[in-house]
């Protein structure tokens, strides 16, 4: 969804700022990682944080990325409304929160049921993305030519205006939905931790990050860019699906329009997932009310789930006092960005007191975060400099305004 805008933002110039946002993240999961295999009693950013730095930092990271989910469920709600006005135009809004009620059936069944449904989901989204980079490299070597007239070429890459058409601003302009992007990153590291063997499979689990980045990220905007050059890229539409509609492929379109609404299916129900769990886990450090630790006879946290569905619901409410999706899909995208940029920082702040309070642990660790102290020092100064970038701009300006007051809840909910 966001991919659309990025490009009609930066240009060709947004697969550096993949690049640079995937390179920063890289360093942050290796500091995860290397928390992580410190203690095998840790299982989440927030156990690491609490224990390092104190019970405040892990209530606050907990609750954070309970949010995060929520707010990003709002976004993927969102996208998939969009998705579906691709088929009928006219369709009514009422289509999301009947979503949010799907989504809390589907996750109140059982696990086994939520798995198999993500293993399906995530099997689309792959092939599609590599058959997409597989059918654009072939119609770039066969210079393919659309109706318009336009001849696949990756020289759109640079002829159009060269690497930077909207300069320096443009560039900059492309990070804050790049980021948002890439949420959901360190579910790599948490997942992994749980497995039988994490010394081994957390490692190649994370190791594994700049091949996908490259793959999925930066070779998928190369061909689209080569098959449609840049400035004719819609802003507000899915340039996956868009790429089939240019070159006169409508069936395909359908097709890549199923791939991506699964998709944004996939990150909303995956979401839904997360936050019960990580409100049982929090109602079980006494973080939040015991009533979620409660399991319903499926072992399913239903209390946790039902009411995470309700703030989503209550979230889907922004599509129908904001007729424009992208418009709200912004607003939504930034403050989910802002806020895990946040638990990032936790992460890293982590590592920092780890790093101080436990040396013999370092030297003794078997996955050591390359340039430890100055990687996480980096890394900080550019999220920092992310959310100077997001006061620039009116549309994100609003959503980092408005940010704090959830840091503001929080601290009165602690206290």
């Amino acid at each position: 969804m966001g991919s659309g805008k990025t490009i009609s933002l930066a240009g060709p110039s947004i697969i550096i700022v993949y690049m640079i946002i995937g390179f920063m993240l890289f360093f942050v999961m290796r500091a995860m990682g290397e928390l992580l295999l410190s203690n095998l009693e840790y299982k989440s950013f927030s156990d690491f944080a609490a224990d390092l730095i104190g019970p405040w930092a892990g209530f606050f990271t907990g609750w954070t990325y309970w949010f995060c989910w929520v707010v990003t469920g709002i976004a993927d709600v969102v996208a998939i409304t969009a998705y579906a006005q691709f088929w009928f135009p006219e369709l009514s809004q009422w289509i999301a929160p009947l979503l949010c009620v799907l989504l809390l059936v589907l996750n109140l069944v059982t696990v086994k049921v939520f798995g198999e449904t993500e293993f399906w989901f995530a099997m689309i989204k792959i092939v599609a993305i590599i058959s997409l980079i597989v059918i654009g490299l072939v119609m770039i070597v066969m210079q393919f030519q659309s109706p318009s007239g336009t001849v696949a070429s990756l020289s759109h890459l640079w002829n159009n205006g060269g690497l930077f058409p909207k300069g320096i601003s443009g560039f900059f302009a492309g990070f804050q939905i790049a980021v948002f992007t890439f949420v959901g990153i360190e579910l790599v590291g948490t997942t992994a931790a749980e497995t039988k063997d994490p010394e081994k499979v957390l490692p190649r689990a994370i190791n594994a990050i700049p091949l996908r980045i490259i793959m999925f990220y930066v070779f998928a905007l190369m061909v689209i860019m080569s098959v449609t050059p840049w400035n004719s890229v819609v802003a507000d539409k899915s340039p996956f699906v868009e790429l089939f509609v240019l070159i006169g492929l409508p069936a395909a379109a359908s097709i890549i329009n199923f791939v991506v609404l699964t998709s944004a299916a996939s990150s909303a129900n995956s979401g839904v997932f997360s936050t019960s769990r990580i409100l049982f886990g929090l109602a079980q450090e006494g973080d939040a009310p015991k009533s979620f630790a409660n399991l319903s006879k499926r072992a399913v946290p239903a209390n946790g789930l039902i009411f995470s569905c309700l703030c989503l619901l209550c979230g889907s409410v922004l599509i129908f006092l904001i007729p424009n999706v992208m418009m709200v899909f912004t607003l939504v995208t930034t403050v989910s960005a802002i806020l895990f940029m946040f638990v990032w920082s936790i992460i890293l702040c982590s590592y920092l007191v780890y790093r101080k309070q436990h040396p013999a642990l370092h030297q003794k660790s078997i996955y050591k975060m390359p340039a430890g102290r100055l990687m996480c020092w980096i890394c900080m100064a550019f999220f920092a400099f992310v959310l100077v970038l997001l006061a620039l701009r009116e549309d994100t300006r609003q959503a980092l305004i408005a940010t704090p007051l959830w840091f503001m809840v929080l601290g009165l909910s602690y206290k």
